[in-house]
């Protein structure tokens, strides 16, 4: 959105304990451990994990293991460092070390007894510790294979449980980091495990955690847009099953996303990470990768997510993000916007029973945002403006009007340097003031002093923090992690290599593409078409463009021997170019233009290559960018969103007739992105006339469309051509 013009509200906090998950069979492979007799008197029955010897030493097994009995209902045990205790024939981790079965180690308790023991002996040191997330880096390639110090300053000297892994390693490296963090904290005085968080890591993207195809790797898959452009919600359920498998496998039992932020405005930098701008298919997504990853209940093989950013991140001023001050504003300018079109992924987000959100850093508007129909903070106001995780309002609106029962978890920096509209306040006030609004978890510090401060101070009760630490041990036991936190990292291996798996991604890559011009049905090359076609191969994209290029004539050799590339344009009889433009959030400089400032260096070459032979053109949509020079030109159009070569290539010959839609309408011009309204869909009433782009048929690029193959014939308007532009839902209130 260009510029801003007008004003939302809040309530009170919630709190409820998930239910108790079902524990299961963990990835370790069997290891046959000595049997301890059972007796009811806990104490007879223990077994110290130094006197056995069922691995290779260090943390890459695990040196004690019971399997897990359906029976008897006993879960996967697994120790390293304290022993394990017998009671009436079943097994519990000594978490203490005090060869006695505390109420907080007994599986068979209800979870939220077990998390009230467990809170009831914790000091406020430990409490505090378990209310912070931050980064976490491994040693970088150790010689005696220790990713985890010994004295690990977050683990050991902070008493940190939750932390952010960013790297991207094979999983099998992973397991081995995972594994060396979970047998720290099984030596400190309660044994309470990590729950290692990561953002999403299975697939490609521009500022977070990236991820390739390649041996060892999490499977491959479309972006996020992707999934909104085949527009199968199921197949984004089954992609979050097999993903939670490979995560799980790792030791990585949380992910910071998906995304439920609805892309309204087409400068921001962050829609590569969105569902594209329909509320409506976003809730679809969201709730099925939830349940994907989380299952319809949180148990031990589960993946926990935290979606994010609360009340929604699209509603930008002219692109602008709130991890800088230039954007700490969120502007609602059309009234009831926020409950049209920003809050109904999280409603879906919540009736999949969601364990953690996430607040976005920006303050909500006054002088920005019309009525927006909640109560009003005051008489004079209808917001607050302090930062999401700071709000009160806003977060009781998600407590106590959308009913959430889980956990907010601060995005990195939002109550420190980043907590717009509050400033002023003393680091220990910024705490306060958040936690007292119901964060629960703070992301982007390592400094539990602050909350030590805050409680001694009086700025902030204790039974605060209990509520807050009650919530993540109650996710965290829900997890199976008291019980059974090692993995192993072959198995890890084993896990990513399931061909079944990738060829569902693969599928999933297919479905992604959208053909969006066909001109005299020069695709799909078909065999007898083929013959004839000598085809010049280029890539444009940011960095290595040459070496890029080279990579993908061999990925089209090495996938389909039949088509023959040329070197020479001058040899040509066709061309297939590949643009993928990049913006950067932390450039902090909106833009969507395609040229030198994404990464495009010589636009002119793409117009010439168009302009000497037909030339397939396609363009990686990670932002809506601005077409105007490269696409006139094109015989055939495509777009791609984190798209593998291969599966384009496929659509290009044929193997696949396209069915993508486009997930988010093309803008016309630089001036349509001038004029358009910020916090709305293209498709929505309220958004200005002639937003999208119209290419040289009449056929506008705007929210679902998509061509097709058909059976030859040239193709003006795509047979679904009744679905794109306004959905059904899009007069919807």
């Amino acid at each position: 959105m260009a510029s801003v013009s007008k004003q939302i509200r809040k309530t009170s906090r919630l709190r409820k304990t998930l239910l108790t998950g079902s524990l299961a069979l963990s990835l370790l492979a069997p290891v046959m451990v000595p049997q301890v007799s059972a007796n009811s008197n806990v104490d007879l029955g223990y077994v110290d994990p130094a006197s056995q010897n069922t691995g290779n030493g260090g943390a890459d097994t695990v040196t004690y293991r019971i399997t897990a009995n359906s029976v008897t209902g006993q879960p996967e045990i697994e120790a390293a460092k304290k022993g394990v205790l017998t009671a009436d024939g079943k097994q519990f981790r000594d978490l203490d070390g005090d060869r006695s079965l505390d109420p907080y180690e007994d599986w068979r308790k209800p979870v939220n007894e077990r998390v009230a023991n467990l809170v009831s002996k914790m000091t406020l040191a430990e409490k505090a510790g378990m209310m912070l997330i931050n980064t976490h880096t491994p040693i970088a390639n150790p010689a005696d294979g220790r990713y985890v110090s010994a004295d690990d300053p977050m683990i050991v000297g902070k008493n940190m449980r939750h932390v952010i892994f960013r790297q991207t390693p094979t999983v099998d490296v992973i397991a081995k980091y995972t594994n060396q963090l979970q047998e720290l904290a099984e030596e400190s005085r309660l044994g309470i495990p990590v729950v290692v968080t990561s953002n999403p890591r299975n697939h490609a993207s521009t500022d977070y955690t990236n991820n390739s195809d390649g041996a060892g790797m999490h499977t491959f898959w479309p972006g996020p847009l992707g999934f909104a452009a085949a527009r199968d919600a199921e197949a984004v359920k089954e992609f979050g099953q097999i993903a939670a498998k490979e995560w799980r496998a790792a030791g990585i039992r949380k992910v910071y996303g998906y995304t439920a932020d609805v892309s309204t405005d087409p400068l921001w930098a962050r829609i590569e990470d969105t569902f594209g701008e329909d509320p409506a298919l976003a809730s679809d997504m969201v709730y099925n990768v939830i349940t994907g990853f989380q299952g319809e209940k949180l148990g031990s093989d589960s993946v926990s997510i935290t979606v994010k950013h609360f009340p929604g991140g699209g509603a930008r001023d002219n692109g602008l993000d709130p991890h800088f001050v230039e954007g700490k504003f969120n502007p609602y300018p059309t009234a009831g916007s926020l409950l049209n079109y920003h809050i109904p992924p999280f409603k879906a987000a919540i009736k999949a029973n969601v364990t953690s959100v996430m607040p976005y850093y920006a303050y909500p508007s006054n002088e920005y945002s019309a009525d927006q129909g909640l109560p009003k903070y005051s008489s004079t106001q209808q917001f607050e403006e302090v930062g999401f995780a700071l709000n009160k309002g806003i977060l009781d609106f998600l407590r106590n009007d959308l009913g959430f029962k889980g956990y907010v978890n601060s995005d990195t920096g939002a109550v420190g340097n980043n907590a717009w509209g509050a400033e002023d306040l003393s680091p220990v006030g910024k705490v306060a003031k958040a936690i007292k609004a119901g964060t629960d978890i703070i992301s982007g510090s390592s400094d539990p002093q602050l909350i030590i401060d805050a409680v001694k101070s009086g700025l902030l009760p204790e039974s605060e923090v209990n509520e807050s630490v009650t919530l993540l041990l109650t996710e965290m036991m829900n997890l199976g992690l008291l019980e059974d936190p090692y993995v192993n990292p072959q198995q890890a291996l084993d896990v990513v290599a399931d061909p079944k798996a990738q060829a569902l991604a693969d599928e999933a890559h297919l479905k992604s593409v959208v053909l969006l011009r066909n001109d005299k049905n020069i695709l799909p090359l078909k065999d007898a078409k083929l013959q004839k076609v000598k085809l010049y191969v280029e890539m444009f994209t940011g960095g290595d463009a040459a070496a890029a290029t080279a990579n993908l004539k061999q990925t089209i050799k090495n996938h389909d021997a039949s088509i023959t590339i040329v070197d020479s344009l001058a040899e040509a009889t066709h061309a297939f170019v590949w643009v993928k433009p990049a913006q950067s959030n932390w450039d902090n400089n909106p833009r969507i233009t395609v040229g030198p400032e994404t990464g495009i260096a010589n636009v002119a070459r793409i117009v010439e290559i168009q302009k000497t032979v037909p030339t397939i053109t396609a363009i990686n949509f990670i932002s809506p960018w601005l077409i105007n020079q490269i696409e006139p030109n094109a015989a055939a159009v495509l777009a791609t969103y984190g798209t593998k070569p291969e599966a384009v290539i496929d659509v290009i010959r044929g193997e696949f007739n396209p069915i993508g839609k486009l997930p988010m309408a093309i803008p016309a011009s630089a001036e349509a992105v001038e004029n358009e309204v910020g916090d709305v869909p293209s498709f929505a009433p309220e958004e200005t006339p002639n937003y999208s782009y119209v290419n040289k048929a009449g056929n506008k690029y705007e929210y679902g469309f998509g061509l097709s193959y058909n059976q030859g014939k040239a193709v003006g308007k795509p047979d679904h051509a009744g679905e794109i532009g306004t959905p059904d839902h899009a007069q919807q209130k």
